[in-house]
């Protein structure tokens, strides 16, 4: 009965057994986010083994609430398209410095608790056309896969034709083989799949230089101090046009980024009503909106639900004990930060890449019969990619939509929402 009132787990039509086992293995499909998202948020200089802290906790604070608060068998942790928004976006594209960034990551959080408590997030989900909701799935895909080819120097800058192929270092080598062993573990379905790549990779790099073995080093440890990055906020520069440009890009992709795997797990777990409503997705959103909320003070990137949920879903999880399993696992993988931070950036290559071609999933829903639906598809993917942004692949993306639309005269495809961003975006074009 207890179980069954805190967690959602019925005892008639489940079994405790498999909801662990559901939860070991969603994390065991995930776990790379805590090799990932330090290698990626540290580009910015902020502490790897703070960030590493970070990670873990916000996961699991994240997981933990939508287990009590949902009752679902879902995995919240730091989103891989907005840790690379944050680090590469941010921080590296747009000027700012990683406290502004952390700082723009709060109002983000705060905003999104807002709207998610008044409703408000699926009135702005409904005013995005579907095809560029799609496309933006895309365009992230393809962005964080060029950042592991980045990271792995298999493409390197080129001062004739801006990028080109890199040459046959140890890194690209290795982070050359991590892609592949990825790639032939996701296709035989290996469970766990990015993390065993992860973790071979990163063994297969200690003879070729690549992985450093510190001295005196042990696999378990005490946690990691997580002061270096916890609430160093800068609100410097905050109140400026091009910043409410970036929460309202944050806002964009954490929305349909949450609500799009939400309602596909949701289909997956049998659990969608007759009428198509979803049992406490509400709750689900605000467990979501919290953690980002709490991640930011942590001194984390924005938190969303993860697709790898499904591979727990699979193994039959269908309550809120599944993602208590998988909070508990966050918090044990605390003690054992000196394995993650043995792992180098180009080891994590591989997931990049292969998290990139599931994000193309999106692709074959694109609807491309009419230019004006097609062309700003293809403006939001192809842009996020050549100017390294996030960011200006959605605001060249809406911005071409709405442009295409009022010259053909569509205005019934055009709402209120849609003109209101478009003004912002080139307001923030012409002042920036």
């Amino acid at each position: 009965m207890l179980l069954q009132k805190m967690l959602g787990f019925d005892s008639k039509t489940m079994k405790v057994r498999t909801e662990i086992v559901a939860g070991c293995t969603t994390f065991l499909t995930m776990c790379y986010i805590l090799a990932v998202n330090p290698t990626v948020l540290s580009t910015t200089g902020m502490d790897k083994g703070a960030l590493f802290t970070a990670t873990a906790i916000a996961s699991a604070i994240a997981t933990l609430l939508l287990a009590f608060m949902a009752k679902l068998p879902f995995a919240q942790a730091p989103s891989m398209g907005l840790n690379a928004f944050f680090a590469f976006t941010l921080s590296q594209a747009m000027g700012y410095n990683w406290e502004q960034a952390l700082a723009i990551m709060l109002i983000e959080g705060v905003i999104f608790l807002l709207i998610t408590f008044i409703n408000v997030r699926e009135m702005i989900l409904d005013a995005i056309p579907t095809n560029l909701r799609h496309a933006i799935s895309v365009g992230i895909g393809m962005f964080i896969a060029f950042i592991g080819l980045k990271n792995a120097e298999i493409i390197v800058p080129n001062d004739a034709t801006f990028v080109s192929l890199g040459k046959f270092t140890p890194t690209a080598i290795l982070g050359t083989f991590g892609i592949v062993l990825s790639g032939v573990l996701m296709a035989r379905k290996v469970k766990g799949a990015l993390f065993f790549s992860i973790i071979i990779t990163t063994l297969v790099g200690i003879p070729l230089g690549v992985t450093e073995i510190p001295d005196n080093w042990f696999p378990i440890s005490m946690p990691q101090d997580i002061s270096p990055v916890f609430c160093q906020f800068d609100f410097n520069g905050m109140f400026s046009l091009k910043t409410a440009m970036v929460v309202v890009s944050l806002l964009l992709v954490n929305i349909f980024d949450t609500v799009g795997t939400l309602v596909g797990l949701a289909y997956k777990t049998h659990i969608v009503r007759e009428d198509g409503s979803i049992p406490h997705i509400k709750e689900a959103m605000m467990s979501d909106a919290i953690g980002t909320t709490c991640g930011a003070f942590l001194g984390s990137s924005t938190l969303t639900t993860y697709v790898e949920s499904a591979s727990g879903i699979a193994e039959g999880g269908r309550s809120g004990l599944t993602s208590f399993t998988i909070g508990l696992l966050f918090l044990i993988s605390l003690f054992l930060a000196p394995i993650f931070m043995l792992i180098p950036g180009c080891a994590t290559s591989g997931a990049l890449v292969l998290v990139g071609v599931l994000m193309l999933d999106s692709v074959k829903l694109l609807d491309l019969k009419d230019v004006s639906d097609a062309f700003p598809a293809f403006i939001t993917m192809i842009t996020m990619v050549l100017c390294y942004s996030i960011a200006d692949g959605i605001c060249l993306g809406i911005l071409s939509y709405v442009i295409l639309k009022l010259c053909t005269q569509q205005y019934k495809a055009l709402n209120p929402t849609l003109i209101i961003l478009a003004i912002i975006f080139v307001l923030n074009f012409i002042f920036e």
